[in-house]
């Protein structure tokens, strides 16, 4: 995959808001006139300045040149982001990477934690086309079931929405595989898209892979680069940031051996996935 300069050319720019989306996400908007180019699925690079560079879904890229990005707290980059305010400069490259395509009428969407963001990203710009969508989103609790709230506003004959949570304090008690399970086993889908961890994603691929549906799922992996060259997100014989983040069925089933198993670390050692 070819970028162009100007899309990998760093960029500073200004936080035009801040939100808390959980107690442990906030959501970052800001303007960028690469990004707002974007396509759902495709990620960015932030840069925190003086402590790292870090690989983002993006959320939302609207008419009016914002972009916004759903970013948990959990580790020393984005614990930084975090204490961030309005009008503090930030740095961006992108967009990079492959896009969802829209395929179908009936679809099921399936998003656990931050994965929700791209997803809704999707659900905007396919909700106003000939599509009926069911949408699962899933979390450890009801107060980490991000964007529900968004979710609910999208008219009930075009996205319904189910929820689940581990601990039951909303929705279905449990995975939000089970839901899936269960949906997919009842009713007809034209195609299916996932974005969460991994052993999620893997779930829903097999699942997917007993009844012949295609599947779309984004998939997370250390990005340096965001360009093809350094080789640290490499799953199977794919590039995660070049060839992915969207994969198809037939992608994952290629990259088997190390899909829902392995990941690189910092070294290039590849290492059990958490």
């Amino acid at each position: 995959m070819v970028y162009h300069t100007e899309a990998n050319q760093l960029r500073t720019t200004h936080i035009l808001n801040v939100d808390n989306a959980s107690p442990t996400v906030k959501t970052f908007t800001f303007k960028d006139k690469e990004c707002v180019k974007a396509k759902p699925g495709q990620f960015l690079m932030l840069w925190i300045p003086g402590v790292d560079e870090i690989p983002l879904s993006i959320l939302n890229a609207d008419k009016n040149g914002a972009v916004s990005v759903a970013v948990k707290n959990v580790g020393e980059a984005t614990n930084a982001l975090h204490k961030k305010k309005v009008g503090d400069t930030i740095g961006v490259r992108g967009p990079f990477g492959n896009s969802f395509s829209e395929k179908g009428r009936r679809l099921l969407m399936v998003g656990g934690g931050t994965g929700v963001a791209p997803l809704l990203f999707l659900t905007r710009r396919m909700v106003t086309k000939e599509t009926a969508m069911e949408f699962v989103l899933g979390a450890k609790t009801k107060d980490e079931l991000l964007f529900m709230n968004e979710l609910k506003r999208f008219p009930t004959k075009k996205v319904h929405l189910v929820t689940s949570t581990e601990d039951g304090s909303c929705g279905i008690i449990g995975l939000c595989t089970e839901p899936v399970q269960e949906l997919l086993a009842k009713e007809k889908f034209d195609s299916v898209y996932a974005c969460g961890p991994e052993h999620m994603i893997l779930k829903v691929f097999e699942l997917t892979e007993e009844l012949g549906i295609p599947l779309q799922a984004s998939l997370e992996r250390l990005m340096r680069c965001a360009i093809g060259l350094c080789g640290s997100c490499i799953i199977g014989k794919y590039r995660v940031c070049a060839d992915g983040p969207v994969f198809t069925s037939k992608q994952l089933q290629e990259a088997r051996d190390e899909f829902g198993l392995s990941k690189r670390d910092r070294s290039g050692r590849k290492i059990p996935l958490n």
